[in-house]
């Protein structure tokens, strides 16, 4: 009975401090747009141009989109 006199006070710090992370994140904006965030993974990036490398090295966008192996034999 007596940890109880620990514990309930603990639980509201913890409250509270969930609360303050919970409103600094509303307020530095992190919920702003999550849509735009979902989509942003899905699209292609231009990479920088490394001017050392020649037109037709691997990797450049003259072979198109690279392929993911699944550990099947091709």
């Amino acid at each position: 009975m007596d940890v109880l006199f620990l514990l309930i006070p603990m639980s509201v710090l913890l409250v509270f401090a969930i609360m303050g992370l919970f409103a600094w994140s509303l307020h530095a904006g992190q919920f702003d747009d999550l849509e735009r965030e979902g989509e942003r993974i899905l699209q292609r990036e231009a990479g920088a141009v490394d001017t050392d490398q020649p037109a037709g090295a691997p990797g450049s966008e003259q072979f198109g989109p690279v392929r993911e192996s699944r550990g099947e034999v091709q």
